[in-house]
């Protein structure tokens, strides 16, 4: 700072700026008064303010850290030995995991734990959420961008750090300008609205000191020391009574965060965007920032600012444990040896002189001269401000610089790529007491993780308190980057792989409670991607054998590899989601449900249900069951002892909820098993846990709170809370007597299939000759079937296949039959009909030229009522798994007739590899042909077929545009739909002698509607890229940017995607049981035992049809039933979904869950439909409207198979 210029008597001037030399003729007169008090400056009391600041601060949380340090490390040792027996103890076979007991959408309230656990063991189990975290979990979400608080506030702080660096500039910009001056607060507004500013910011900064995971590093972050070299001055201004322009341009440095705030406001969504708003801002805040720090001092001051960075190379002398640390330590102690060593050479000889003139012509110049006259010298800048006199320093310079010039412009360069190139996603995390956290690798993009984020982190899972870490080896780019920013107080980003076992530790795996491996859906390798999968479990569990895995895989047959990994246990919740298996059952289930798929994708997905003023009835039918989720939740004591369909209709009827399945733990084998609507012979026990379909947890969480005393009379269920009434002498009591009571029950099988129940199968065979009317129990469950019994006269009924127990055909009734006793010595007699599980039908082996079928044949061949599948296809293509999705139609719970023949349109040569999976399997044919040709649909009666599916495992061209993977599918969808027939198929006869043996009164003839345009064939289109489906609809109105969801062809069922498979990740972490429970009812039946089966390779064995085996087949199956059918036709004019969900249960045993209704505002010629999952039970029928049920398996009535033939 120049000194002012004294003047006469009481006047004095100082300068308008501090480079006298510019402005020597710019002066102001000064007061007395002001002279007086510029003779002692006060500058260094508002710097020392600042660094005292910032030293008392890294001094605490230092200290603070020592202290923590050392007392938990002798916490630690005093309880090693006291929890190392209970440990061992507890280290069992079944251990516990809390994400096993994870609500799917909430965590179980306190309420639920206590009625569930001793208060002992939660004591030891539950890990308490300390006061700390909880401030920190508050102040992360105050000053995140995530809610509507914190995005106010950071918009608030950026504002206000903007207005204050125009004060600055007001001030910097002022006449009257003056570095440091004499005017107290109270004369001078421009202070105090910049004091008001600095006390937004102080209580700013404490909000993010608690927030901050790491303390340290937070003090050291710039907007860090913006506070430190602003807030501290104000105050001390207040002191002094004067004021120091100071560091307050370093405000400006606030215009960085820009960008985060625009991406926080979904202003800037793409990177093309966020990466311009970072440049600018960074250039705007550099440029101001350094004209006010030039401003402030003389530029000659900058240039020794190089100085500053000493300490950030020190720190990492101490780090060589990698090959980057190692060479950039070899380069600074070269380059710092070499300047000083240099420098010390020029010292000695300009301060001794040249010998040959007698010493007399020496340089008085220090030591750090030298070096700095050496550094400037090596960059070429040169300033002339200091240079040799002496002939030998020069001529030692002359060589000096050949060598050393060429090691600066090396060295130098890489030095600063090296220290440059410190991971921004470096470090380790922190793990916080009682707070839980889980690692997810693999394929990680943007695409990827927000869709994984995206249902992770759903409203409707309320408080998620789990912190999820993403690690990959390529750091995020700026759209990824700006996800993670945007739920910073969730998510964190770790620059590394999981194949190393540092960077393992670095993310804490084995203290994480779940490790999630994701799968690139599009891979043109899925065999590769499985493998690179693969190894990565091998590696996690290799680090850690305990941690729970959840992985994704593309193909079925690589789920046996997994199986060879010794620590791979699915008890401690590890599971893989196959994404070929799911995705073609849910195809298949649509085959035999059409819209299933819709319904199921929308169940496990979360969804809000929110809706407009002007939308559509349609659509707004359709929102409230796409918001329905699955949860799980205990029952309440009032359950007790009640059957399935007693606690189904109960819960329906007065609770609203809707009941889908159970699941019981088995003492015996510490094994958790899945019945899906069960019937009579499962009962609710306090082992058993229930899963529901409703909007949000809070309804489910009536089946809890439920009692029988206090909630019976009500009739708004939204007063269904918890009671006062029950003590625990009630509660030990009713326990006692219903585990005394489930002991007699039959346990519910492995396999997650419905169980038989030897004593209600004598009750059902000695009424058998009676029929309905000696019905005892209306509850009780008749075997009976629904659906259209046309398939009874599918031509393969007459030749002789086998169709059940015996050569016969099999009618549905009311009575059921005994399942025939097999002894050994009539197995060699007996024809193989199902496979060694009794899950599926099964045939011997059939070479692929038996199957084949040119279009003459296939002219010639009466199909009707089949499956038409369309598969694009070369020989080369990846496999995709066809077994996966002829399985499920194929599943034992259907009767031989039932079977749906499957005709494969498609290239020979691809077919001839997946048919080593396919052989075992009856009633498919394959037609060589083209599904882009009219003529070969033609010859398969695509007219008269159940379902048309369009495939494809071509893999996408990534050189070209993403809309163009699916160019096939659309093009085959719209030639089928632009076809016309004239030869529909209009119905077919049914014989007189059948009628009056089905329950559902004289069938009389069945009709099958006349197909005769291309629109009106069902069908069904899988999609790689979601965009896509706006191309299958031409008549929709649906916006390109429209999610997939809410478009009309998913709703329809017309169109599927893998994406929606996305949110199984989650689903499966917060509940491992709804995993079983979805790839049970889209795959048929396929069980544990199957899966080692198939993972020797040998594919599908057939065995003899044991009695144990043939109650395999007694299990629940999806079907759709026209609201005309005989069974529902008293509800067929003003009756409500209620009515008929409860008459259903009551009296077939049938559980519905959803209608498909035609869609209102198409043409009717279209026959167009959607979904509607778990319509409200005051919604009133259409006689059109079909209705999804969970059927029970069909005994079926003998009845001789010539009747048949006729």
């Amino acid at each position: 700072m120049t000194d002012f210029h004294k003047g006469s008597k009481s006047m004095g001037f100082y300068p308008l700026n501090c480079n006298q030399t510019a402005y020597q003729h710019r002066f102001e007169q000064m007061t007395e008064e002001e002279r007086r008090c510029l003779e002692e400056r006060k500058y260094w009391c508002f710097l020392l303010s600042s660094i005292i600041t910032f030293c008392l601060s890294m001094l605490l949380v230092v200290t603070y850290r020592i202290l923590n340090h050392l007392c938990c490390e002798r916490k630690k040792s005093r309880r090693a030995d006291v929890t190392e027996p209970d440990h061992r103890e507890a280290n069992g076979l079944f251990p516990t995991s809390p994400s096993n007991n994870t609500i799917e959408k909430t965590s179980l309230t306190a309420a639920v734990a206590d009625a569930q656990s001793p208060p002992q063991q939660h004591q030891t189990e539950e890990a308490h959420v300390g006061w700390m975290t909880e401030a920190k979990d508050w102040a992360g979400e105050l000053i995140s961008g995530q809610s509507t608080t914190g995005r106010i506030l950071v918009v608030l702080v950026f504002v206000l750090s903007i207005a204050s660096l125009i004060i600055y500039f007001y001030d910097a910009s002022n006449p009257h300008f003056q570095v440091e001056t004499c005017i107290p607060l109270s004369q001078s507004p421009s202070q105090q609205i910049d004091l008001a500013f600095n006390i937004f910011f102080l209580v700013y900064f404490f909000i993010r000191f608690i927030a901050a995971t790491d303390k340290v590093w937070f003090l050291l972050e710039v907007y860090s020391f913006v506070d430190y070299f602003t807030i501290p001055p104000s105050f001390v201004a207040i002191y002094l009574e004067r004021n120091w322009l100071g560091l307050r341009f370093s405000r400006a440095l606030r215009l960085m965060t820009l960008p985060d705030i625009l991406q926080y406001l979904n202003i800037m969504k793409t990177s093309n965007a966020i990466r311009l708003a970072q440049l600018v801002s960074i250039f705007i805040s550099v440029n101001l920032t350094g004209a006010g720090l030039i401003h402030l001092v003389s530029l000659r001051f900058v240039r020794a600012l190089r100085l500053m960075s000493v300490p950030d190379i020190l720190q990492y002398l101490n780090v060589l444990k990698t090959c980057r640390s190692i060479r950039l330590t070899q380069l600074l102690s070269i380059f710092l040896s070499v300047s000083l060593t240099g420098a010390g050479f020029i010292h000695l000889l300009e301060n001794s002189g040249d010998p040959f003139q007698n010493f007399e012509n020496p340089q008085r110049i220090t030591y750090w001269e030298c070096v700095y006259f050496l550094l400037v010298t090596m960059s070429t800048v040169g300033y002339g401000d200091i240079y040799c006199k002496t002939t030998l320093a020069r001529l030692f310079m002359v060589f000096f610089i050949l060598g050393g010039l060429a090691m600066f412009a090396s060295y130098v360069p890489e030095i600063a790529d090296l220290i440059g190139a410190r991971q921004k996603y470096g470090g380790q995390y922190k793990s916080e007491h009682g707070k839980r956290h889980i690692v997810v690798c693999g394929y990680i993009t943007f695409e990827s993780v927000s869709h994984f984020l995206q249902d992770f982190l759903h409203e409707d899972r309320e408080d998620v308190d789990v912190e999820v870490l993403f690690i990959h080896r390529v750091p995020p780019d700026l759209e990824l980057e700006g996800l993670f920013k945007r739920h910073f107080t969730k998510v964190e980003f770790f620059q590394g792989t999981v194949m190393d076992s540092v960077d393992l530790t670095r993310v804490k795996v084995d203290e994480a409670d779940a490790c999630l491996v994701l799968a690139n859906k599009y891979s043109p390798d899925p065999d590769a991607e499985d493998a690179a999968n693969i190894m990565r479990v091998i590696s996690i569990k290799n680090y850690s054998a305990d941690i729970r895995v959840i992985v994704q895989l593309m193909q079925y047959h690589n789920k046996a590899y997994l199986l060879n990994i010794p620590s791979w246990d699915w008890r401690r919740g590890d599971d893989v989601i196959c994404l070929a298996e799911l995705k073609l059952g849910f195809i298949a289930q649509s085959c035999l449900a059409p819209g299933f798929s819709t319904m199921m994708a929308n169940l496990f997905a979360m969804r809000s249900f929110k809706t407009l003023p002007n939308m559509p009835q349609w659509l707004n039918d359709y929102l409230r069951g796409a918001g329905m989720e699955m949860y799980t939740e205990k029952f309440s004591t009032s359950f007790y002892g009640m059957t399935f369909p007693e606690a189904a209709d109960l819960l329906y009827t007065k609770l609203g909820l809707l009941l889908l399945a159970i699941e019981t733990k088995d003492d015996e084998k510490r094994e958790c098993n899945i019945a899906i609507n069960p019937g009579p012979s499962v009962l609710i026990t306090g082992h058993t846990q229930g899963f529901f379909i409703a909007q949000s947890a809070d309804e489910v969480k009536r089946a809890f709170f439920y009692c029988k005393s206090c909630h019976a009379d009500i009739k708004d269920v939204t007063l269904i809370k918890k009671c006062k009434c029950k003590n625990l002498a009630l509660f030990r009591k009713e326990i006692k007597q219903i585990a005394m009571m489930s002991n007699s029950t039959r346990k519910v099988s492995m396999a997650v299939m419905r169980p038989t129940d030897r004593r209600m199968s004598e009750v059902r065979n000695r009424h058998r000759e009676e029929g309905r009317a000696r019905r005892a129990d209306r509850y009780k469950r008749p075997r009976v079937r629904c659906d259209s019994l046309e398939s009874t006269l599918d031509s393969e009924t007459t030749d002789g296949s086998p169709t059940d127990a015996d050569p016969k055909l099999y009618i549905s009734d009311s009575a059921t039959i005994e399942t025939p006793t097999i002894k050994m010595g009539d197995m060699e007699h007996q024809e193989i009909k199902y496979d060694s599980t009794g899950m599926f039908h099964w045939c011997p082996p059939r070479p692929i030229e038996e199957c084949v079928l040119d279009r003459n044949q296939a002219k010639m061949t009466v199909l009707n009522g089949h499956v038409v599948v369309c598969l694009f296809a070369d020989k080369d293509s990846p496999l995709i798994g066809l077994r996966n999705f002829v399985m499920p139609l194929r599943a034992s719970n259907f009767h031989y007739h039932e079977l749906k023949h499957m005709v494969i349109v498609g290239d020979i040569e691809y077919l001839k590899r997946e048919w080593r999976t396919l052989y075992n399997l009856p009633k498919i044919s394959i037609l060589q042909g083209s599904p882009l040709s009219r003529a070969d649909l033609r010859a398969v009666n695509i007219n008269n077929c159940d379902m048309c599916v369009i495939l494809s495992a071509r893999v996408p061209n990534p050189s070209e545009d993403p809309t163009l993977a699916d160019k096939e599918a659309i093009l085959a969808s719209l030639n089928i739909k632009a076809m016309q027939f004239e030869d529909a198929t209009s119905f077919y006869s049914f014989p007189q002698e059948l009628v009056g043996l089905s329950p559902f009164g004289n069938t009389g003839m069945l009709l099958r509607p006349s197909v005769s345009l291309g629109t009106q064939v069902p069908m069904i289109t899988e999609l790689v890229n979601d965009s896509n489906v706006q191309f299958l609809d031409q008549d929709d109105d649906d916006d390109p940017d429209t999610e997939l969801y809410l478009t009309q062809p998913f709703a329809c069922g017309t169109a599927f995607a893998i994406s929606v498979l996305d949110s199984l990740m989650s689903t499966t972490y917060f509940n491992d049981s709804a995993l079983t429970l979805i790839r049970t009812l889209v795959t048929g039946g396929a069980t544990p035992e199957l899966e080692l089966i198939l993972a020797e390779g040998a594919g599908l064995r057939g065995d003899f049809s044991t009695e144990e085996r043939l109650k395999n087949r007694d299990r629940c199956r999806v079907a759709q039933i026209p609201l005309v059918d005989s069974c529902f036709q008293a509800f067929q004019t003003g009756a409500t979904y209620g009515q008929v969900l409860s008459q259903a249960l009551k009296e077939y045993g049938m559980l519905c869950i959803g209608l498909y209704r035609l869609h209102d505002m198409a043409p009717s010629e279209l026959n167009k439909r959607y979904v509607i999952t778990n319509p409200p039970p005051d919604l009133k029928l259409l006689p059109t409207d079909y209705v999804y049920v969970l059927q029970p398996y069909d005994h079926g009535l003998k009845y001789p198979a010539k009747q048949a033939e006729q």
